[in-house]
């Protein structure tokens, strides 16, 4: 009774001072309450989880651009030139992220891949051309990914047997792929994008002098010779990747149909607000990319050049080189790396592959399909995936491997890139969401180095 005789007196009092009725005065105190514990409710980790749920199909396909043929080109360029060409990462962001978004908008515009876009606009020899090129060049990719994915387990755990981890590693990465759910699926890819902080903490395990990395970031540097320009130009052939092309387009259809499937068919309220959360995706998860690069190349720099080690052949060459010059704790974070990175990018390898292939046959497509339902759009995976694991046990030296896959996406990249471009800038297919003048153009200035870089891989390896 006292509690109620005091609580009136007071409500009595607010209305005397402000001269407002008690209960306008209770709404409001009421909705002050409500701000302020959702303000104060905002924590850093809030923060952090609310951005962690907006990433999905971008921070995936950008992981798997550092896969362990990337990682080794990435090693090649610090080894060989130290902090010169650390100036690629920042250089590369803004390029990949460009097109990159624009096949993410592709797929979430007109809910199918980018090779069923081509089909359906293009002549269809070009779009077989090209998933025949992609298919060959992931083939060529997986299997150097598995070989030094076995080898990396090796330095770990020596007396591994090579053959039986090559194995392990392909039937692994077919089980995930062929009997789980694409959600699982989906979950599974973003937790192990996390593995790539492995090299940003390599980092600091090591002596770095920052000063000049700071330098040879934001200072280009080229030394016109044959080697580097060819080096300069696997950088560019395998951070703008084809596979990511398709990739990408692919997962944000996938995911579209993911959640319409979880919310019954209905359509996102806010198209505005999805897109907006599809480029804070897909920029962050390049960015995510260059960033890994950047340290893998500033590690290398650091440790093999400063102490005359120049010659890279794969990712696990760089990791046993770490090891006498760097510590044990960076040896074994390189090594775990390119083990993890492996295994989030040889099933994109596969897959971006299948669904060029089975988008250009008008094949049952998409990994929310059981094997029964789409068994050609599983048989290209498990194709690819053993023809990689076959190239895994021949005696071809990886930097040869490499090489071959380099020279595909050379003759590939270009071609898709102009398609990329021609699409997301039809309004007839993209409505409102087609490019503006700015992107249109950046994306054919990109177009156009990469042409020249094709141009330039294809004179270095032949001439």
């Amino acid at each position: 009774m006292s509690a109620f005789i005091h609580t009136a007196m007071i409500e009595k009092l607010l209305e005397r001072l402000f001269k407002t009725p008690a209960v306008v005065l209770d709404k409001t105190i009421n909705t002050s309450k409500g701000i302020i514990k959702k303000v104060t409710n905002q924590t850093p980790v809030k923060k952090a989880h609310a951005y962690w749920k907006i990433l999905g199909p971008g921070l995936t396909t950008g992981a798997a651009d550092d896969d362990p043929s990337g990682i080794a080109t990435y090693s090649q360029a610090g080894a060989q030139y130290g902090f010169q060409l650390l100036w690629l990462a920042g250089f590369t962001f803004p390029l990949m992220a460009v097109v990159q978004e624009m096949c993410a908008r592709i797929g979430f515009i007109t809910g199918c891949g980018l090779a069923a876009n081509i089909k359906a606009y293009y002549p269809k020899w070009a779009l077989y051309t090209c998933a025949a090129l992609l298919f060959m060049a992931n083939t060529f990719n997986i299997g150097a990914d598995l070989g030094a994915m076995a080898a990396a387990t090796q330095l770990v755990i020596p007396h591994a047997s090579f053959s039986l981890l090559v194995i392990g590693f392909t039937v692994f990465s077919l089980v995930l792929q062929i009997f789980m759910s694409y959600r699982q699926y989906a979950r599974y890819l973003k937790w192990l994008t996390l593995v790539l902080f492995s090299y940003v903490l390599t980092a600091f395990t090591i002596h770095m002098d920052w000063k000049q990395v700071l330098q040879h970031a934001v200072m280009p540097s080229i030394t016109l010779s044959k080697d580097q320009i060819f080096l300069i130009t696997a950088v560019l052939g395998t951070t703008i990747s084809p596979y990511l092309f398709f990739w990408q387009a692919s997962q944000e259809c996938e995911e579209q149909s993911s959640k319409a499937k979880a919310t019954g068919g209905a359509r996102p309220k806010s198209l505005d607000k999805q897109i907006r959360r599809m480029r804070i995706d897909v920029w962050s998860g390049m960015f995510f990319s260059n960033a890994v690069m950047f340290f893998i190349i500033a590690v290398c720099a650091a440790t093999l050049f400063a102490h005359g080690v120049n010659d890279i052949s794969s990712a696990a060459d760089a990791a046993a080189a770490l090891r006498p010059l760097a510590g044990e704790k960076a040896f074994l974070l390189f090594a775990l790396g390119i083990i993890g990175t492996g295994l989030l990018a040889v099933p994109i390898l596969a897959g971006s592959a299948s669904y060029a292939l089975s988008e250009s046959f008008n094949w049952k497509v998409g990994l929310d399909h059981k094997l029964n339902e789409a068994h050609t759009f599983y048989g290209v995976i498990i194709v690819s995936m053993t023809l990689g694991l076959l190239i895994g046990f021949t005696n071809i030296n990886p930097i040869k491997t490499l090489l071959y896959s380099a020279v595909a996406n050379a003759l590939v990249a270009p071609v898709v890139l102009i398609f990329i471009v021609l699409i997301s800038s039809n309004k007839a297919v993209m409505g409102n969401k087609a490019n503006n003048a700015v992107t249109k153009g950046l994306g054919w200035l990109i177009t156009g180095i990469m042409i020249v870089s094709g141009l330039a891989t294809l004179v270095s390896v032949f001439i």
